[in-house]
């Protein structure tokens, strides 16, 4: 076996998230025990040294010295991933207009958040319900971690057909035997955004001694919501010296068209509050020349977070059996309840009789169209609460010279939404507009506001879960010496099934437009997988070693595959060191995907109907109505897709790690992706933008009113990404001022391609916003160490170039992050740490995005919260 190399000894230690290591904690890493371990990219116990592909190692001690809160912050620091789902999406739902359920997902390489497969020590969790595509961060129980491995290469021949943009394998403490409580507390400099934590961990038993341990860590943690109004950059979509100019023409007061009373004559459009103002700041007159309407600023009550509370409880016992294996078993549960904000719910084509007692008087008498946004129905606000379970029960040990390790896994993940506020019942709602007893045009009378809250909906309008069951076993051995050392072999096993449920209560969705589920039905699915894998390592020299993987998966629902790997690992010298791999990967459609049913949703962004207001300019056609054709958020027919294909990637890397020095330690990796047949709907977007090519997509009415797009999940067309990851580590002399450490992890995208349709032309998506998202062409963090003693301090920093705006007529500025914390443990078992995130109280730079709820910034990439003290105590006895 090589020497371990002062170069080997660190990679060991390799950072993401720009995690700054201490030098304790570096000393604590140069002279180890070595011994050889399971670490994630291979099913073969060996050094972690001898990787040949990229592997970052976060300890759990970083999260704390960085002042991480959550593991969604945690994976955000990492320039790998390029994350577009948190906390912030719950508002309003996804891109697609559909909830979220507050999941908060990884996403490696921008390639979205089901080609990141994340494990928990080592095995699969259940993926989020709503679409089954990718886990959901917030049933990971950070405080339970004793360290996060991030492969940054496709592993699809070691874990399954889906990791091809790489993998997160967050692993547990092995044994606690002491009693440790802990608290934090975060304050914004501004109102909203107040968190706060508590955890407990205790365990009992020393395997070494008494051939056991048992332990359980159990962890709450609330973050207040954050309104639009409580941020400057998050208060308005309307100010045209910014270029914001996000609004709705379903308005309080209501706006009305009025067709007249010649038959085929032309239409009008007024509102009886146009003259005075309408209803400023929430409305105002419309300011497109010759119009009588008003506009609606619906980001004014929107909220940029949502309120969330979080519950995880983790228990884990470890048996010794016998002389060399070791039983385990591992129980996870963990709750996440959201509740988020968005504007009143509009309410469309209400028709208002000359009989109302509230009908204009410029009316012509003929029956109004009235848009109207009922602000004293209240904010539309949905209760999300998310459920994950699981439990494992595991063997693993030595036999007969093999290495083994298996076990029984079983893990459920649920959601559910709740109308609780603002939601009304639409044909009820229309009418009291009918039968007069409504005000479109003003407050309430006493028998109006009655009315109206006759009309609330509330209630669960939706839940689902998804079940995974699986087995798998594998075992390693060395099984002959060769020039370099001993080369070894694995061989493993595996079989799962997944199910699928989703449900959709049509007592509730179905009398709310304004949910954008009201054209949601249940569905449900299954799917059986098997899969066989094997692995062999081979030391050709004492500076060479080539690892070659295969895995074969079959699935019931799309048939099979077999995905291969090889890796190079070169060490021409001790300060050297040369890597490369290249694999496939293979993306089964989740069950979701292929079987969920037609569903009518709201669009994301406001459209003109090309036929019945091309250009914005309503058309000389009785059918034509201003306020449901122009510049208003139109229908999409979305849903599952029997005939998907699966995605299918290559992939291939290579690059150096450079040690001149013991101080100094630098990486290079380029990486290279390819994906075909990318499963997703085609962006709203493209569809809209040109007619002439999709206008078969434009569904209609019998009489020729607008119905929905059809934009279905499809197989869209390839996907062509590279870059470099880089990463830095300086360790300074340690001197009398103490010990420094600097540090700095970077990826710099090359390029980001991407086909709208099969054969179609390919669009750059780096530095620029493409159709719903932006590519940053470098990210990276920044990190400064000091360590004198019992003191200590981390100052840090997150950066994201800027890119060219959605709709290309303007820039959005960098981003960046700086943090400072400080800790003290003068005291045996006691931690205190004080810090301030978010230093120079920086802004999410400006936006005019418009395929989100929230206006001014974009919430999937920035933090609303602003400068924040942090606090945090630990005791441990």
């Amino acid at each position: 076996m090589m020497k371990p190399t002062v170069l080997s000894l660190s990679l060991k230690a390799m950072f993401a998230a720009g995690a700054v290591m201490s030098i304790s904690a570096i000393a604590q890493e140069a002279a180890p025990t070595m011994q050889r371990v399971e670490i994630t990219g291979s099913s073969i116990k060996r050094l972690q040294a001898e990787t040949a592909t990229p592997l970052s190692v976060i300890k759990a001690e970083e999260f704390v010295k960085a002042g991480v809160t959550n593991v969604q912050e945690a994976l955000s620091r990492i320039p790998a991933n390029q994350s577009g789902m948190g906390a912030g999406n719950a508002v309003g739902g996804n891109y697609s207009g559909l909830p979220t359920g507050g999941m908060a997902s990884a996403d490696l390489r921008g390639l979205g958040g089901d080609k990141t497969l994340v494990l928990l020590n080592g095995r699969r969790l259940a993926n989020h319900p709503y679409d089954g595509a990718a886990v959901d961060l917030n049933m990971i129980p950070i405080s339970a971690l004793d360290r996060v491995e991030v492969l940054r290469d496709g592993a699809s021949a070691i874990y399954g057909t889906d990791a091809i943009g790489g993998v997160v394998n967050f692993i547990t403490k092995k044994s606690i035997n002491q009693t440790t409580i802990t608290a934090e507390l975060l304050r914004p400099k501004q109102q909203g955004g107040d968190e706060e934590r508590v955890n407990l961990s205790s365990g009992f038993g020393n395997l070494a001694t008494d051939g056991f341990n048992i332990f359980g860590v159990l962890d709450w943690h609330k973050q207040e919501s954050i309104g639009s109004q409580q941020r400057e950059f998050s208060k308005t979509g309307y100010d045209l010296a910014k270029g914001l100019n996000a609004t709705s023409g379903t308005t309080f007061p209501a706006n009305y068209q009025d067709p007249g009373l010649i038959p085929g004559g032309p239409a009008t459009t007024g509102n009886p509050s146009f003259a005075t103002g309408c209803n400023p700041p929430y409305s105002f007159p419309n300011p497109a020349a010759g119009a009588t309407t008003c506009r609606q600023d619906y980001t004014r009550q929107v909220d940029d977070n949502p309120d969330q509370k979080k519950l995880s409880a983790f228990v884990k016992g470890a048996f010794k059996v016998g002389d060399g294996h070791l039983a385990t078993v591992e129980v996870l549960h963990a709750t996440n309840e959201v509740i988020s904000r968005t504007a009143p719910p509009p309410q469309t084509g209400l028709a208002l009789p000359n009989t109302s007692p509230y009908y204009p008087a410029a009316a012509s008498g003929a029956t109004l169209s009235v848009n109207w946004r009922p602000l004293e129905a209240g904010q539309r606000t949905i209760l999300s609460k998310g459920k994950a379970d699981r439990i494992v029960a595991a063997m693993e040990g030595n036999l007969s010279g093999w290495d083994y390790k298996g076990g029984l896994n079983y893990s459920v993940s649920k959601s559910e939404e709740n109308f609780i506020g603002g939601y009304v019942q639409d044909a009820s709602f229309a009418a009291g507009v009918a039968n007069g007893i409504l005000n479109p045009f003003g407050l309430q009378n006493a028998a109006g506001a009655a009315y109206l809250a006759s009309t609330a909906l509330r209630g669960q309008v939706q839940n689902a879960e998804v079940k995974n069951t699986g087995f798998d076993f594998k075992a390693s051995r060395d099984i002959m010496e060769m020039s370099g050392g001993q080369m070894a072999v694995a061989f493993g096993a595996e079989a799962r099934r997944e199910v699928a449920d989703f449900f959709v209560n049509r007592d509730i969705a179905g009398q709310a437009a304004s949910s954008g589920l009201s054209g949601s039905l249940s569905t449900g699915a299954s799917r059986n997988i098997q899969a066989l894998f094997t692995e062999l390592v081979m030391p050709v020299t004492k500076e060479l070693e080539v690892q070659l993987a295969a895995r074969y998966d079959r699935y019931s629902d799309v048939g099979n595959t077999t995905n291969p790997k090889i890796g190079i690992r070169y060490q021409p010298s001790t300060a050297l060191l040369l890597r490369g791999s290249a694999s496939t990967g293979f993306r089964a459609p989740t069950l979701f995907e292929k079987n969920a049913p037609p569903s009518k949703n709201d669009t994301s962004n406001a459209y003109n109907d090309p036929i019945l207001c091309p250009g914005g300019v309503v058309a000389n056609n009785p059918i034509a109505n201003e306020l449901r054709d122009c510049d208003l958020q139109q229908f999409k027919l979305q849903g599952g897709n029997a005939n998907l294909s699966p995605e299918k990637s290559k992939s291939f890397s290579f690059g150096a790690v450079f040690e001149p020095t013991q101080a100094l330690t630098l990486t290079a990796d380029y990486w290279n992706i390819k994906l075909k047949d990318k499963i997703d709907a085609l962006p709203e977007e493209i569809i809209y933008g040109d007619y002439a090519k999709y206008q078969a997509r434009f569904l209609r009415n019998p009489d020729g009113t607008p119905f929905a797009i059809s934009d279905f999940k499809e197989n869209l067309g390839e996907v062509e990404t590279d870059g470099i990851d880089v990463s830095a580590m300086w360790r300074l002399p340690k001197s009398e001022m103490g010990a420094f450490t600097l540090s700095l992890d970077g990826t710099w995208l090359h390029s980001y391609k991407y086909q709208n349709e099969k054969g179609g032309a390919f669009d750059e998506n780096v530095g620029r916003f493409g159709a719903t998202y932006a590519k940053f062409r470098w990210q990276h963090t920044l990190s400064l160490g000091w360590k004198q003693g019992p003191w200590g301090a981390t100052l840090s920093n997150a950066y994201k170039t800027g890119y060219r705006d959605q709709g290309g007529t303007r820039d959005v500025d960098a981003y960046s992050l700086w943090n400072l914390t400080g800790t003290w443990e003068g005291i045996k078992g006691l931690s205190l740490m004080a810090g301030v995130k978010n230093l120079l109280d920086e802004d999410p730079p400006l936006t005019i995005q418009s395929t989100l709820f929230q206006q001014g910034y974009d919430a999937r990439y920035t933090d609303p919260v602003g400068r924040a003290l942090y606090l945090r105590a630990s005791y441990s006895f």
